[in-house]
C-alpha cells in the first residue's frame, strides 16, 4: 500500500513538472466549470447528488491503491451505469442548470432592451401594488427578463397592454375572471393575464402556511429569470420571488428601489443597495 502510495505521488510530480501554460490554463477553466457547478447546485436536490458522487469517487480511489478488486469493480460499474439514472432523476435540477448557462450575459453583449418602458412602469406598478395591498387583494405581476415565457403566456389572455393603477385594479378584483391568476409583463407593457405558473421543483422545502400566489412566484422564479411581485390576498404583505427564493414584507420604497435595480441596469451603482432574504415562515395563507 505505501509502494502504491509513493507512486501515486511520484507520477503526480511528474506531471506537475511537465506541465507547460496551456496545461494551467486547461486546469483553471476545469476548475471554474466545477466551482459554478457546485454554486449552482448548492441548496438543491443536486448537492447531495455531488456530495454522492465524491464519496464514490474517494472510494474508488481508495480500493484502487489498496488493491480491492472487487470493490474498485463494483463501484466503477456503479459509476458508469448510474450516469443514465442521474440524468432521469435529476433532469429538473440539469434543466436549470442549463437555463442559467443560457442566460448569461456575454461580455460584449448589448445593454438590455426595454429600459425606458420600464422606467415609465414602475411607478405604476408600485403604485398599482400599494393600492392592492392596502385593500388585502390578492396579485400575482411576473416581470419577464431575458427568458421568454411563452408556455405561461399561451395559458392566459392576452392583452398587449399600456400599464395603468386602474388597470391592474380591474385585473385583480375578485370578481373577475382574471383576478385568480398572474399578469405577464414584458418590456414595460401588459402582455396577458389570467396565466398559469409552474409549482416550486423543491415544494417539500416551502413552509406549509405559504398559499398557491407565493407557490407559484416560487416556481416560476426557480425556471426563469423572471420578478415576480406577489400580493398576499390574507395580510396584504408585498413579497417577491427571485431565483427560487422567496422576499416579503416590501414597502413602496423598498419595491421602488428594488425594482430599479433589477430592471434599469444602466443606474450609477451608488443607487444600489442589498436586500435581506426575507424567512419563508412569516405570514402567509393556504388559499392565497
Amino acid at each position: 500500500m505505501i509502494v502504491r502510495i509513493q507512486d501515486s505521488l511520484y507520477s503526480l510530480m511528474s506531471v506537475l513538472r511537465s506541465a507547460d501554460l496551456r496545461d494551467i490554463i486547461d486546469i483553471l477553466i476545469v476548475s471554474f466549470f466545477i466551482y459554478k457547478a457546485i454554486k449552482i447546485a448548492k441548496e438543491t436536490r443536486a448537492e447531495q447528488l455531488l456530495k454522492g458522487i465524491v464519496v464514490l469517487l474517494v472510494a474508488y480511489l481508495l480500493a484502487q491503491i489498496i488493491g480491492l478488486r472487487s470493490v474498485k469493480f463494483l463501484l466503477g460499474t456503479i459509476m458508469t451505469s448510474g450516469l443514465v439514472v442521474v440524468v432521469i432523476l435529476f433532469q429538473p435540477e440539469l434543466r436549470r442548470i442549463l437555463e442559467r448557462v443560457g442566460r448569461a450575459k456575454m461580455p460584449f453583449a448589448s445593454a438590455e432592451t426595454g429600459s425606458e418602458s420600464w422606467e415609465s412602469a414602475i411607478p405604476i406598478i408600485v403604485e398599482a401594488v400599494d393600492n392592492l395591498a392596502k385593500t388585502c387583494t390578492g396579485a400575482l405581476i411576473v416581470l419577464e427578463q431575458q427568458t421568454h415565457l411563452g408556455e405561461q403566456i399561451a395559458t392566459g389572455v392576452w392583452m398587449n397592454a399600456e400599464p395603468s393603477v386602474e388597470l391592474f385594479g380591474n385585473i385583480f378584483f375578485v370578481k373577475t375572471p382574471l383576478h385568480d391568476s398572474a399578469v405577464i409583463m414584458r418590456d414595460g407593457k401588459i402582455l396577458a393575464g389570467a396565466c398559469f405558473l409552474p409549482k416550486p421543483q423543491k415544494e417539500e422545502l416551502i413552509a406549509t402556511h405559504l398559499g398557491s400566489r407565493h407557490r407559484a412566484a416560487i416556481g416560476m422564479s426557480e425556471v426563469s429569470d423572471a420578478i415576480i411581485i406577489v400580493v398576499s390576498e390574507e395580510t396584504g404583505t408585498v413579497s417577491i420571488a427571485e431565483n427560487g427564493q422567496l422576499s416579503r414584507g416590501f414597502s413602496h420604497e423598498r419595491l421602488t428601489e428594488f425594482l430599479r435595480e433589477k430592471l434599469l441596469p444602466e443606474e450609477p451603482t451608488e443607487r444600489k443597495s442589498s436586500f435581506v432574504r426575507a424567512n419563508l415562515f412569516k405570514g402567509g395563507s393556504k388559499h392565497e
